[in-house]
């Protein structure tokens, strides 16, 4: 059987929170426990014109995540990926997000 993981694309996380959410929701985790947490990141990006600001948002996976076990095995995707607005997070074997991820200037790959 195939490792499984979770793929991420920052350059498209909207920072909507829809994956915690959902998260929170599917395991019943309680306040100050989450399985996915999206972090805040305000900068100052010398690409830009005048060196504006930037806000990203970045999704990761905490040491609760477990990819939705129990999702998987009734054949249904993580929960956070389900439920992501900015369709910028995909489940699969690691094999297959890894040739996704080629296409990705910033992502991040988490498998268990």
């Amino acid at each position: 059987m195939s490792r499984k993981g979770l793929l991420i694309d920052y350059d498209q996380c909207s920072g909507c929170f829809s994956c915690v959410v959902a998260c929170k929701q599917e395991h019943k985790y309680p306040e100050g426990k989450w399985g996915i947490k999206v972090e805040e990141k305000v900068f100052v990006d010398p690409r830009r014109p005048n060196n504006s600001l930037r806000i990203d948002y970045v999704p990761f996976p905490t040491e609760f995540c477990d990819l939705c076990t129990a999702r998987a095995k009734r054949g249904e995707r993580p929960a956070c990926v389900k439920h992501c607005q900015a369709w910028c997070m995909y489940s699969g074997t690691l094999s297959e997000l890894t040739t996704l991820m080629e296409k990705m200037p910033r992502a991040v790959l988490y498998s268990r």
